[in-house]
């Protein structure tokens, strides 16, 4: 990957750890952000989850109260503490690794990201969703919770700069560069088309919220087992 992606991905990496503390914040804030939360027992969500960059764990026990077992995974250690410290379901296993790097040695009936995918680099997305194929059983769904375009008016971001950008500060004053792809629905599921998934996508408070099926040629063989990294 290009070294542009790299070095934004380390700082976002860098914000999130040092920012746990803080992420919290907005759901306690934003009635928004409670009715998005309310509406994951309408969503496709059962059997084996996988939750991709889970990070303080506000969706991770309602993931579990309708999950078999759900595998959350974060690259930030300070986040996954707060995780663990507020999810007392027994079927949840939290892990420490990249998303971008992590391959799981089983496949799961759900992968589901909340907030996530916008900040994944544009040039990584065609890899991202094919890891995302290889995480799912035959018959297995992604689930999706995003900020929509509105949300752009809510961040400072940094022109001519080669991957989305936006610049956060925390409350000691620090400030980090992260990536931030403000998907629109009509485009990101002709994105997800032309990679050959089935998407579904809604508006929801001007968040994008979507169920996507992988293409068919994913369903077998079964991935070779890799040890996390």
């Amino acid at each position: 990957m290009n070294s542009d992606d790299d070095a934004l991905l380390a700082q976002q990496i860098a914000y999130y750890r040092a920012g746990a503390a803080e992420y919290d914040r907005p759901y306690a804030q934003r009635d928004d952000l409670q009715r998005l939360l309310a509406m994951v027992d309408d969503l496709p969500v059962g059997g084996d989850v996988l939750e991709l960059a889970c990070g303080t764990g506000q969706w991770t026990s309602l993931l579990a109260a309708r999950a078999h077992a759900v595998t959350a995974v974060d690259a930030s250690l300070e986040a996954l503490t707060i995780a663990r410290a507020r999810t007392a379901s027994s079927n949840v296993q939290f892990l420490l690794a990249d998303v971008f790097d992590w391959r799981p040695t089983q496949r799961y009936d759900t992968v589901f990201f909340a907030f996530w995918l916008s900040h994944v680099p544009p040039t990584r997305l065609p890899a991202f969703w094919d890891a995302v194929s290889a995480m799912l059983a035959p018959g297995g769904k992604a689930v999706f919770v995003d900020d929509g375009p509105a949300a752009a008016a809510g961040e400072e971001g940094i022109a001519a700069e080669p991957v989305p950008t936006v610049l956060r500060r925390l409350d000691d004053g620090s400030q980090y560069r992260i990536v931030k792809v403000f998907h629109d629905a009509p485009t990101l599921t002709g994105a997800l088309a032309a990679l050959g998934w089935a998407a579904h996508i809604q508006v929801v408070d001007g968040h994008v919220v979507g169920m996507a099926e992988p293409p068919p040629q994913w369903l077998d063989p079964p991935p070779s087992p890799l040890a996390p990294g």
